[in-house]
């Protein structure tokens, strides 16, 4: 089905525009290929998400966690079947674990403190496509990472066990888990690849 999407859309490019080389052809099939991809992935999490009764909060979760994935990155699949699984486990299970679940002030705020320190010794975390090269932009990122969490945590901690409190502590959760060089290990990718790039 992937193949048929990119080879109907690439023939639709080509009718209309034909002075593509080679080279561009191949830049618009990974281009496509990138969309198709996230398309079908959030088709496949927002279906699951709604059968168990969780697609307005899955979208929250997706909304708020993006918000501090953009200073502090983190980890990137490398096959498209281990991002959607991945997808799957963080943003279907996690969500749905932390909805129903209950726990005491003194585990969000052992779990929050685990997460800040994470932020302060791992964030941003780089990956082996994009490494963050520039000193002085991963250093603000660092910190905006570090606010951003900050942040959260007040609500957190503030609020307590409300609707909105779950969701943050949920995405924080997922962002922690995605910058974690454990992660990274797990799924035999580098980290800090910013460092590899200097030794070069």
């Amino acid at each position: 089905m992937k193949q048929a999407f990119l080879d109907h859309s690439i023939k639709w490019i080509v009718k209309y525009n034909s002075t593509y080389s080679e080279e561009d052809i191949e830049k618009l099939k990974y281009g496509l290929e990138g969309i198709y991809l996230t398309i079908t992935k959030f088709i496949i999490i927002g279906l699951l998400a709604f059968f168990l009764g969780i697609l307005k909060e899955t979208v929250l979760v997706l909304i708020i966690f993006n918000i501090i994935r953009y200073p502090a990155f983190g980890f990137h699949a490398n096959k498209s079947s281990t991002c959607l699984f991945f997808s799957i486990f963080v943003f279907i299970g996690l969500t749905y674990l932390v909805l129903h679940s209950h726990y005491s002030y003194e585990v969000q705020f052992g779990v929050c403190l685990l997460c800040l320190f994470s932020f302060i010794f791992f964030a941003p975390a780089d990956t082996p496509k994009r490494p963050l090269t520039n000193q002085k932009k991963r250093h603000i990122r660092k910190m905006c990472s570090i606010a951003c969490a900050i942040v959260y945590i007040v609500i957190i901690l503030l609020f307590k066990e409300t609707l909105v409190t779950k969701l943050v502590f949920t995405s924080l959760i997922i962002e922690t888990i995605m910058i974690n060089p454990i992660t990274y290990k797990i799924f035999h990718q580098t980290f800090n690849n910013y460092k590899l790039c200097q030794s070069h």
